[in-house]
């Protein structure tokens, strides 16, 4: 018969969350953390030590008086998360320990013409490649899609999680981008996230929480909204697949969209094709400015150098629509690892939460 949660196991469950916060850290770090006893905070340890979650290395050189104090850290043979950028042009797997410490990562170009069947094998030959050197159990994958999470992504979800006996979390890639950066600053609230690269997608949080919908078609508002330009979406402007075929419309045959700004060409087509590229980055900002209220907007993905371009235009634009522009930043990010990073912080923070309610569950 289970019991209600005891305060013993609220406190224990308190010093994993710290240790997994924060490790390597000794021990009077931990108490301040937590604000436990010197003794509670000892008991616990040994506690979660028993468990392997928690392991003692290394002396602290700074302490000077009494015993000296060693470090408290997660053991790799914890377990281990695995976190994926599934892009259309790349794919990246990284490995990380329980603590977010990379492990091992690898970028490498995405299987093309494959069904779904062999997408799945051959990704789950990559993540066991991947995770060779790994130590402990894999506790969590999360899997990143560019885009809408389309159907017969249940197939990779189901093959994946039958072969590897772990649990696996699809989500936009933009989510997981917006969660690397809330991961590197502590004080975002709301703000919003545009991924433009091989298609459009969207992400947005809320008291530093990532907004989840309630279908797949959730960030996906690109096919849905105008730019301001004819008829053309938001999707057909600030996506690279859009974009060319509006480039080519125009008379700029590119080979990669990465021509548009680093190979000359004619003037008078590429100030066109940039001229309806920043009335729709406008219309993007202008949209989630009036319905979300974001104090920061994001821009991450391959289109990132041409939003550098037009921002200041941009800018100047949106404040002749807006009572109050949000700020705006492009980021720069590794293509595919960066993804993949804010996967496996997905991945992690899920662990952290069932370990957590296991001690909670505790008899």
């Amino acid at each position: 018969m289970r019991t209600n949660p005891t305060a013993r196991d609220h406190t224990k469950a308190w010093v994993l969350d710290a240790v997994l916060s924060e490790a390597p850290l000794t021990r009077t770090r931990l108490i301040e953390l937590t604000r436990l006893s010197q003794a509670t905070v000892s008991r616990k340890v040994d506690e979660l030590r028993y468990d392997g979650l928690v392991v003692e290395q290394g002396v602290n050189a700074v302490a000077r008086r009494g015993r000296p104090s060693t470090y408290l850290d997660v053991p790799g043979t914890a377990g281990h998360v695995v976190g994926i950028s599934f892009g259309a042009r790349t794919t990246c797997v990284l490995v990380t320990d329980l603590r977010g410490r990379e492990v091992r990562h690898v970028i490498v170009p995405s299987l093309e013409g494959g069904d779904e069947e062999a997408i799945a094998g051959w990704l789950l030959d990559l993540i066991v490649d991947t995770s060779d050197s790994a130590e402990g159990p894999l506790r969590q994958i999360v899997a990143a899609l560019p885009g809408r999470i389309r159907t017969g992504t249940a197939i990779l979800q189901e093959t994946i999680e039958d072969r590897l006996k772990a649990p696996v979390v699809l989500e936009s890639d933009a989510s997981a981008s917006l969660r690397g950066i809330l991961k590197g600053d502590a004080t975002i609230g709301n703000a919003v996230l545009f991924m433009l690269s091989t298609e459009l997608s969207f992400a947005s949080c809320t008291d530093h929480e990532i907004a989840q919908g309630r279908t797949s078609a959730f960030g996906h508002l690109g096919e849905v909204l105008f730019a301001g330009v004819g008829n053309e979406t938001l999707e057909g402007l600030l996506s690279t697949k859009g974009l060319l075929q509006f480039a080519s419309g125009r008379g700029l045959d590119l080979d990669d969209i990465q021509a548009l700004w680093s190979q000359p060409k004619d003037a008078a087509s590429r100030a066109e094709v940039l001229e309806a590229f920043t009335t729709a980055v406008v219309a993007a900002v202008g949209a989630v400015a009036v319905t979300l209220d974001p104090e920061s907007v994001y821009f991450v993905g391959r289109l990132s150098p041409l939003v550098d371009e037009v921002l200041p235009e941009a800018l100047r634009r949106l404040a002749q629509i807006l009572p109050v522009v949000p700020g705006i930043t492009v980021v720069p990010q590794v293509v595919g690892l960066s993804v993949a990073q804010g996967a496996a912080y997905a991945g992690l923070a899920l662990v952290q939460s069932r370990l957590r309610e296991s001690m909670l569950e505790a008899q």
